[in-house]
């Protein structure tokens, strides 16, 4: 996935968890655990998990720390020339910018025909029911994110674990104690981590 030098991130090696933080922090702390004199810490695995999302971040820890930086700013610049590269608005009279961003919409024709009756018109009520939708659904959408975050880490650090389907059932029933049970063997960081992503979705 993309991300940028201040994304939030945790990093494993193995089992262990060696760093959590902002990207160019974690990345050198991975890059320093991956040079490491010692054969057992150079030759186990470095994942860099998003800590909101548990997608894995790709970084190239080759080279010095200078060059692992510069990677990373480059990365953030090439980030940010994507979202300056969207076209802008045409400039004209009217309302203000808004920052809205046109999409193709499909409807059926009734849709269309009561949007258009809305104050304001089709655009506006569209922006009013999302707003809507998403302060209704604030809270499954926040538990649904929590379980798929916890879900995606899970499966990439403990698959093969003893207990890993029981806890994923666990998890997506929203059994706080069957979970905590089910992944209590597992190593300590690991357990603790795939915890903390799960609080949401586990919560009353």
């Amino acid at each position: 996935m993309q991300a940028t030098p201040d994304t939030r991130c945790t990093a494993f090696a193995g089992t262990r968890r060696i760093a959590s933080g902002a990207l160019r922090h974690v990345a050198l702390v991975a890059q320093r655990e991956l040079q490491s004199n010692d054969p057992q810490a150079g030759s186990e695995p470095i994942l860099i998990f998003d800590e909101r999302t548990s997608h894995l971040i790709e970084v190239d820890l080759r080279g010095s720390s200078a060059d692992l930086l510069k990677r990373l700013a480059e990365s953030d610049v090439a980030v940010r020339a994507e979202v300056e590269d969207l076209p802008e608005p045409r400039k004209g009279p009217g309302r203000p910018r808004l920052g809205v961003v046109a999409r193709e919409v499909t409807l059926l024709p009734r849709h269309w025909q009561w949007l258009a009756a809305q104050p304001g018109g089709a655009s506006v009520a569209l922006r009013k029911l999302v707003e809507d939708a998403r302060r209704a659904n604030a809270g499954n959408d926040r538990k649904r994110a929590a379980q798929e975050s916890a879900y995606r880490f899970m499966a990439t650090m403990a698959g093969d674990a003893p207990g890993f389907e029981e806890a994923t059932r666990a998890l997506f029933a929203g059994d706080a104690s069957a979970f905590e049970e089910r992944i209590g063997a597992w190593p300590d960081d690991v357990r603790d981590h795939a915890a903390l992503l799960a609080a949401d979705a586990l919560r009353d």
